[in-house]
């Protein structure tokens, strides 16, 4: 194979009732989703205590279906909290462990915004320059999560009149300042963690460096709570570092597309794309050689 596999692990926003069902057709895998014990609430799915972990272990759960199937990726990089299921994948975290620290990043978070209504909004046809205050997330020269108290959020369309905005379903102003309550004692749970340097790179989601040293990951990790991802800057790293082949690990197909849009020269894929495991493999494999 003379290609370079990418895997890139989701954040919040694609969860569904049904994202561990492809997972679960194998035995490990749904062995670990039974110990983490999650709540048996589609309702809830959206509920950030909840949506954080299931996420995480949806993620890990695809990865551990999947890893004795696939050849070994070149970098892994992950979108949000997905950045701490990605240390999982990379083999700095074990997977129950990396499922803990979801749930009491969500916690955490919550806390922080304890008696402050806040959220998030996709935010299109805007220089992201222009936006100021409160980027989470840049996607692109004119797209960007932007996260906030709802009252701002809710101004925005008077400010750009011929934007897209779009509430999305968060109920945390992730990666802005109003988190930086929460980055102290997320990095003091990493450092308490068993946290390893991973055995594969990890992009930082903030500043689209490779990570290979524990310090560091637990600096980016906690860090990113409160600081703006750049997510188009990952994705050109990938791009730059020979990247031919990327596999969502779901749940959704978001990341795939955003990274297909921007390189298309990049096979991109999500495993939400497939009814089998061994189709699954089998792409990889194909679009590998």
């Amino acid at each position: 194979m003379s290609g370079r596999l990418l895997l890139l692990c989701p954040g919040q926003g694609g969860q569904h009732a049904h994202m561990f069902d492809l997972a679960r057709a194998h035995a490990g895998a749904r062995a670990f989703l039974e110990h983490c014990a999650l709540p048996d609430d589609p309702q809830a799915l959206f509920d950030n205590r909840v949506a954080q972990p299931a996420i995480v272990a949806a993620t890990l759960a695809m990865w551990l279906a999947l890893r004795d199937t696939l050849p070994a990726p070149a970098l892994i990089t992950g979108y949000s909290v997905g950045e701490l299921a990605a240390y999982g994948v990379a083999g700095a975290l074990p997977l129950e462990q990396a499922v803990g620290l979801a749930r009491a990043r969500a916690a955490l978070m919550d806390a922080a915004a304890a008696g402050v209504a806040q959220g998030l909004a996709a935010v299109s046809g805007v220089d992201v320059g222009q936006v100021g205050a409160g980027v989470a997330i840049v996607t692109g020269h004119d797209t960007c999560i932007v996260g906030g108290v709802l009252a701002r959020l809710d101004a925005m369309s008077d400010r750009w009149p011929g934007a897209r905005i779009q509430r999305l379903p968060v109920g945390v102003a992730s990666h802005t300042a109003l988190m930086q309550a929460a980055v102290a004692p997320f990095g003091a749970l990493l450092e308490q963690s068993t946290l390893t340097a991973p055995r594969v790179p990890v992009l930082a989601g903030i500043d689209a460096g490779r990570v290979l040293r524990r310090e560091v990951a637990i600096d980016r990790l906690s860090r990113q709570l409160a600081e703006t991802i750049e997510w188009s800057a990952c994705m050109d790293a990938c791009s730059e570092a020979g990247i031919t082949v990327a596999l969502e690990l779901g749940p959704g197909a978001a990341l795939a597309r955003m990274l297909q849009a921007r390189h298309p020269h990049i096979a991109c894929r999500s495993v939400a794309d497939f009814q089998t495991l061994p189709g699954i493999a089998g792409w990889v494999a194909r679009a590998l050689d």
